[in-house]
């Protein structure tokens, strides 16, 4: 495995890391509305794409500095902030309204929910890598950032099998293949925390190892009898206005002339995502008679579209940040979303982009739809 020095950018982090938290029973009950499919639970690991409520539990045992827990955020949906990094639903919370299930609970804020996880649980956080945290905490000189935290993908799958005798004991196999398991997405974090300390050729060697650790992951639920496994590519997350910020290029040809977005960068996202895809296919076909279905979504496409045919779905400027500091794109390093000095938007509906790489209510209502149908296809 290739190793990398670790990320001393917090600003940067920060905006990758500010995350979800728990919805309340009244947003949970409005999900009963959703037509009712074959699944009865959903378990989901990620990073802040999928965080529903973990993020702020773990920033606080920290003594961390955490905005989602303040207005503006979850103010579309909500009415008030959830700990999700955005200003209302998140994919998985589109989706399971959908299959009729309610708003899938954070693991962290068990506590504060009750849940006993029957009908799913999420571990995602936000901020997490798929490759342990250990490896980015090392190098030479040993690094000293607190980021990432210890949730990588390997501690979520821990924190899984802790709950697992409380909810099926001996019948987990049955239990588990009526749940839809969602694996991802994966590596954002990864390549942004190498990408603080090197270029995008040193970084490419860490995708399959990257890549490895997702497959590992899943053949190991599968072990536990999942059947179902939603497996999510990652964003192109080359034209997410931090990103744009931090890694400007002074070479006009290292951006891609039709979007403006960083061409190395996506070039890697893309590199990551074939290789994902080859790793489902194959999983896929070993699994086949043992009744598993393993769906790649697609994370690239759809925030593509958005951003290049932006009239098509009602939004207007796609690359500024609603929820922001002064500065290009309305993002600033040392203001966050929610700071008396920030700037916010009028209507997040015409956004793409919520406070970093994060993205807005509106644009995860078009990403679901499309999930949902790989989903649902034979």
């Amino acid at each position: 495995m290739a190793r990398f020095l670790p990320c001393a950018a917090v600003s940067l982090l920060l905006v990758v890391v500010l995350l979800s938290a728990t919805p309340d029973a009244d947003a949970a009950s409005s999900s009963s509305t959703g037509r009712r499919y074959r699944y009865g639970s959903i378990f989901s690991f990620g990073d802040s794409y999928a965080d529903t409520g973990n993020n702020p539990v773990a920033f606080r045992r920290l003594s961390l500095f955490d905005p989602v827990m303040r207005p503006p955020y979850g103010a579309t949906f909500f009415r008030r902030p959830t700990g999700r990094d955005s200003d209302g639903r998140l994919a998985i919370d589109f989706i399971a309204e959908s299959l009729g299930l309610p708003l899938v609970p954070p693991f962290l804020a068990r506590e504060r929910n009750g849940s006993t996880f029957r009908r799913g649980a999420n571990f995602a956080v936000g901020g997490a890598t798929a490759i342990d945290a250990a490896f980015f905490h090392s190098g030479d000189p040993p690094g000293g950032s607190t980021f990432p935290l210890n949730t990588s993908l390997g501690v979520q799958l821990q924190w899984f099998e802790s709950i697992k005798p409380s909810l099926c004991g001996k019948g987990c196999k049955d239990f588990f293949r009526t749940s839809l398991f969602f694996v991802g997405a994966f590596g954002v974090n990864d390549y942004l925390l190498s990408l603080s300390t090197n270029n995008v050729s040193q970084v490419r060697p860490l995708v399959p190892d990257v890549i490895t650790t997702i497959s590992t992951a899943i053949e190991r639920l599968i072990v536990h009898g999942a059947s179902t496994l939603v497996v999510p590519g990652i964003i192109p997350f080359g034209c997410a206005p931090p990103v744009l910020v931090k890694f400007a290029d002074r070479d006009p040809a290292g951006y891609d002339p039709r979007t403006g977005c960083l061409k190395g960068i996506n070039e890697l996202v893309t590199r990551h995502n074939t290789l994902l895809q080859e790793a489902v296919h194959e999983l896929q076909a070993k699994h086949t008679a043992g009744d598993v279905k393993i769906v790649y979504t697609d994370f690239f496409g759809p925030v593509m579209e958005m951003l290049t045919s932006p009239a098509k779905f009602g939004f207007e400027d796609v690359f500024t940040l609603c929820c922001g500091g002064p500065g290009k794109y309305n993002y600033n390093p040392k203001i966050f979303c929610g700071d008396a000095a920030g700037i916010m938007c009028k209507d997040p509906s015409t956004r793409v982009f919520w406070d970093g790489v994060h993205l807005t209510e509106a644009a995860y209502r078009h990403i679901a739809a499309g999930w949902l149908s790989s989903i649902q296809s034979p």
